[in-house]
């Protein structure tokens, strides 16, 4: 069976072209955005792993003056197209400048590694110091900016003095390529800095490409695309393409043809099913696209083990924390839709495109516009229900994603319900006020997740959560007198020992009695005997559960 040189984790056109590694053909990508003319600043939106910077790399070869790039493209799409290969390949000069690695717990730290990325990518241009077409002022902040010693106010203008001299150089406009321009504003409202980095950003982005002569276009890419206010302040030639359109969207992720493709040269056919159920689903405009990350990852792994089983390869590359965020916010509705998504279901919902990192908590229509945004959730194709205009029917695109949410984000649920106030439930636990307990354990209930039918095992692990995250010492299922409590607690310093027996019913008339026969059960089998000589006070309760309601009865 062949083995394909897939470029696991190479995203550089030009080492997956001149190594021979395994290549979809994306150029198509080319054309469509030299239409006619291409747009001043076009502005690509896509989640993280569907082939953003590989497609970044693939332009950057395709036009750069510095490059011949004739044989890295030799029997691909863009081609056929020689009028137009002829015209724009290797004919203009391009900066490709990446933000993914501006990151820092400070403004201080992140700012530092913004220097080093603009030196570096002064560097790749030392041989302009060397022409007498440069001015000489220019020169000077060339070498500070390359050096990595130049002033803020110099370093937030490093593109269009780049792109400056760069025209003064071939006296031709300059192609501005700018790759994961959101990561460093998303660290920064992650870590508390944003302000201070977005005053960087808006002079970086806006002096590039607003009134530029020197710009001859822009792609920038990302993932949310950040509110002109924010950070494109006063630049009114920004284009989108996002995941709502249809325009580009089979060049980020693969479409059905090409996973049966590369099914097919790989000798993997069999395997076409497991990976749609794992890795497809993604509703981008009218396009149907697989992760391309999970599907060549997927296959480097079964190429060396044929038994490997899909798991989630894209959880552990895309930065979770905006989404983490929100669960600290989560009420009841949040809870509620989580738990639909959970079951299969779809929920509808406002989408707005148009964000800010400052205020994304500010509504829970944020926390959907952001998950649907990074590729946690996908559009319905179709559905019975009228979706009203502006509105979006939401789903779980996959197994992978479905995995994230049953494991991640419902861990996140449970880190969460750790931090809560249960003082007051304590307190009734020890003074065996039933009633407050029965309140208090019902609100817990209404903001935890459960998506399967609410079975015996749920209610035992969310008693057990309740009591263990706060330090006690808790058993489940324990053998005592003549059979097993569900759930005992111990208060040692104090000389206390609750014991509970679970019940849980399809009806909700049917609570009350499932009090009685629980507090019967503990009678029965003498479930406190062995606590009476060490322990001052032994709490018996009978709790009933039915769905996310409980009812609380004490042993006199």
């Amino acid at each position: 069976m062949p083995r394909l040189p897939l470029p696991v984790g190479i995203s550089d056109f030009t080492k997956i072209r001149e190594n021979e590694y395994y290549y979809v053909d994306k150029t198509g990508l080319i054309s469509d955005l030299l239409l006619e003319e291409p747009n001043e600043v076009t502005l690509i939106t896509r989640p993280r792993r569907f082939g953003k910077t590989l497609g970044m790399s693939m332009l950057a070869s395709f036009f750069d003056i510095r490059k011949d790039s004739s044989t890295l493209f030799q029997g691909l799409e863009i081609c056929q197209n020689r009028e137009l290969c002829q015209r724009w390949m290797n004919q203009y000069p391009t900066i490709f400048f990446s933000l993914k690695d501006i990151d820092g717990l400070s403004f201080e730290k992140a700012y530092d590694q913004l220097c080093v990325q603009i030196s570096n990518l002064y560097k790749e241009y030392s041989f302009l110091l060397e022409s007498p077409e440069i001015d000489a002022d220019d020169k000077k902040i060339f070498e500070k900016l390359k050096a990595g010693e130049a002033e803020q106010a110099q370093v937030s203008r490093a593109l269009s003095t780049l792109m400056r001299v760069l025209h003064e150089y071939y006296g031709k406009p300059v192609i501005l390529l700018l790759d994961e321009y959101d990561v460093p504003a998303a660290k920064a409202s992650s870590h508390g800095y944003y302000a201070q980095m977005m005053e960087i950003l808006r002079i970086l982005m806006s002096t590039a490409l607003k009134d530029n002569p020197v710009l001859k276009f822009a792609v920038i890419s990302g993932c949310l695309k950040i509110a002109k206010e924010s950070i494109f302040t006063g630049t009114n030639n920004v284009i989108s393409d996002s995941i709502a359109d249809s325009r580009l969207n089979e060049y980020f992720g693969f479409t059905q043809r090409e996973v049966e493709q590369i099914l097919v040269d790989a000798g993997q056919t069999s395997l076409i099913e497991k990976i749609r159920i794992w890795y497809d689903g993604y509703q981008f405009g009218d396009v149907d696209v697989y992760c391309p990350w999970d599907v060549m990852n997927y296959l480097w792994d079964v190429q060396r083990n044929p038994n490997t089983a899909p798991v989630s390869y894209w959880k552990n590359t895309s930065d979770n924390a905006i989404i983490r965020s929100f669960i600290d916010y989560a009420g009841g509705s949040i809870t509620k839709k989580l738990e639909t998504l959970l079951s299969g279901g779809a929920i509808v919902q406002k989408i707005d495109e148009n964000l800010t990192y400052d205020y994304l908590h500010a509504s829970e229509e944020n926390l959907w516009s952001v998950l649907y945004l990074t590729g946690y959730l996908t559009r319905v194709r179709k559905t019975e229900e009228n979706v009203p205009e502006g509105m979006a029917a939401l789903k779980i695109p996959n197994a992978e994603i479905r995995e994230i949410f049953e494991t991640t984000v419902k861990s996140w649920f449970d880190d969460s319900a750790k931090t809560w106030n249960r003082s007051e439930l304590f307190r009734a636990v020890w003074d065996g006020n039933c009633e407050q307990m029965t309140q208090e354990m019902n609100r817990m209930l209404r903001k935890t997740i459960s998506y399967h039918d609410y079975r015996e095992d749920f209610y035992h692990a969310f008693l057990t959560g309740i009591f263990t995250g706060a330090g006690y010492h808790v058993e489940l299922n324990r053998e005592h007198g003549e059979g097993r409590s569900d759930v005992v607690v111990y208060d040692e310093p104090d000389g206390c020992v609750a014991i509970f027996e679970a019940k849980y019913v399809k009806k909700l008339e049917e609570m009350e009695k499932g009090c009685e026969k629980a507090l019967e059960q503990i009678d029965k089998r003498m479930y406190t005997r062995e606590y009476e000589e060490e322990y001052d006070k032994i709490q018996c309760y009978g709790i009933c559960f039915f769905k996310k309601r409980c009812l609380i009865k004490k042993k006199n």
